[in-house]
């Protein structure tokens, strides 16, 4: 009785597996795209004003903010090869980053316009996003990034109000000291904040 081998698969037979394999990720990543985001809670607004201590006012510039902000994400995220970059430098924020996908980055590029909070926190509004060349809408976009994205307690991503809440009044710094948004005019390049000093920290 002979011994009888399997053919091998053809060139074809090949394709035809690698297509559809690429077919089941490309649907397994849009599935996860579109697939909505659970709410979760805002930063609860909080009032420096409300703690006795004393207050001092500090200007800073796009430069310092980039380098400050920038050296927090890379700590925060682990991000030691600068992935995700926020870009002070025009008249608007700028988030950029990519997300990995079929073993390819696909860049992301969100510009957001700040609002000051009448507590002194800050509000970013989308006003241009991008994910790769995708035809996405930009809520989508947004949910996207947020299931991505890691952010502190104190950052909110809204993407049914297409923007993302900053609460720095509810920053944990270790010194103990508050801190509120006075104003925030990149254009001008005006930024200052009110540093509260709690006496408690103080020991009074």
């Amino acid at each position: 009785m002979g011994v009888q081998f399997n053919k091998k698969p053809s060139w074809k037979h090949l394709f035809l597996g690698l297509a559809g394999a690429n077919g089941i990720l490309l649907i397994l990543f849009f599935v996860l795209l579109l697939w909505p985001v659970s709410d979760s809670e805002m930063p609860e607004k909080a009032f420096i004003e409300e703690e006795p201590g004393a207050e001092f006012t500090v200007n800073s510039s796009k430069q310092n903010l980039n380098e400050l902000v920038n050296e927090y994400v890379d700590k925060f995220m682990n991000d030691q090869g600068d992935k995700y970059t926020v870009d002070f430098g025009g008249e608007n924020v700028r988030l950029l980053g990519s997300i990995d996908a079929f073993q390819t980055e696909i860049p992301i590029s969100i510009t957001l316009e700040p609002l000051v909070q009448e507590n002194g926190d800050l509000v970013l509004y989308t006003s241009e996003m991008s994910l790769g060349l995708l035809q996405l809408p930009e809520k989508k976009i947004l949910e996207y990034v947020k299931k991505e994205l890691e952010t502190p307690d104190w950052v909110n991503i809204d993407p049914s109000s297409q923007s993302i809440y900053i609460g720095v009044t509810e920053m944990e710094v270790k010194s103990n000291f508050k801190v509120k948004v006075q104003s925030f005019d990149l254009k001008n390049d005006q930024i200052t904040f009110r540093i509260k000093v709690p006496n408690k920290t103080l020991g009074l």
